[in-house]
């Protein structure tokens, strides 16, 4: 069998689910730029055979499916730890159609990416149940590592919300560390428009850096309810094996990234 078959096939399946996605207008020119960089092969990875030069003569001919199926698995390890979900959210009628955003699913946060700025939120709420605790009491209340920022030194206060879901811990000039189990279901959610999140990493890790000021919401985990939060300020989220991350209040990605890289 041709070994591009595979590749064929997915590129096929993927057409396909496109044409049933209602797509109005494309995502945002930075975000699909972040995520076809995340797509392209690393430097190093086994692309599979190159067509254009014909098979490489070995005295050992690997199974000619092996290095199909190492790029496909690669690339939706990529796309899994990304979590992308970029879809059409609308309603029956044109009002609702007019409406449409697009969402980037990463971390434990949905971005609800609109063409516009969101209206700014004026109000503030706390997380359910958000309530202060001793810095040493707040690992006894969840059900992960609760890590600190080297680089800050000890917080100021801590805060534990919704039965252990998340952890904040706050330092002064508004720099808050928000952690919680993001490998299932999204906890926060943003709506964004313009300036666009931007794909960085922190160390080894996949994250993104939303720079300018925007509504945060908290997602309640049983039925989805959308609870509005405050007016953010710019933020920066990543994710270290299944436990999610958001660091707010940094003037500058590069300063957030540095902070973010002492996280223990």
């Amino acid at each position: 069998m041709n070994s591009r078959e595979p590749f064929d096939d997915l590129e096929a399946e993927l057409l396909a689910l496109g044409d049933l996605l209602d797509v109005p207008s494309p995502p945002p020119a930075d975000v699909v730029a972040a995520v076809r960089a995340r797509l392209e092969p690393a430097p190093g990875e086994d692309a599979g055979p190159d067509p254009a030069h014909g098979p490489v003569n070995s005295p050992v001919r690997p199974h000619p499916r092996g290095p199909v199926r190492r790029v496909r698995r690669a690339r939706w390890k990529v796309v899994a730890a990304v979590v992308l979900v970029v879809i059409a959210i609308t309603a029956a009628t044109p009002q609702g159609r007019a409406a449409v955003v697009r969402i980037l699913r990463f971390a434990g946060i949905e971005l609800q990416i609109g063409d516009t700025p969101p209206k700014a939120v004026t109000t503030t709420a706390p997380m359910p149940g958000e309530h202060t605790v001793e810095p040493d009491k707040a690992p006894g209340q969840v059900k992960f590592k609760v890590k600190t920022l080297k680089a800050l030194g000890d917080p100021r206060s801590v805060t534990v919300a919704d039965n252990g879901r998340v952890v904040s811990m706050f330092w002064p000039n508004g720099v808050r560390l928000d952690q919680f189990d993001g490998g299932v279901d999204p906890v926060f959610f943003k709506k964004l428009g313009p300036p666009w999140p931007d794909y960085v990493k922190v160390g080894p890790y996949n994250a993104w850096w939303v720079p300018g000021a925007h509504p945060l919401g908290y997602i309640m985990r049983q039925d989805g309810t959308e609870v509005p939060l405050r007016q953010a300020g710019p933020t920066l989220i990543w994710q270290q094996d299944t436990l999610s991350y958001r660091l707010e209040g940094l003037k500058t990605k590069e300063e957030a990234i540095r902070i973010a890289t002492s996280l223990q």
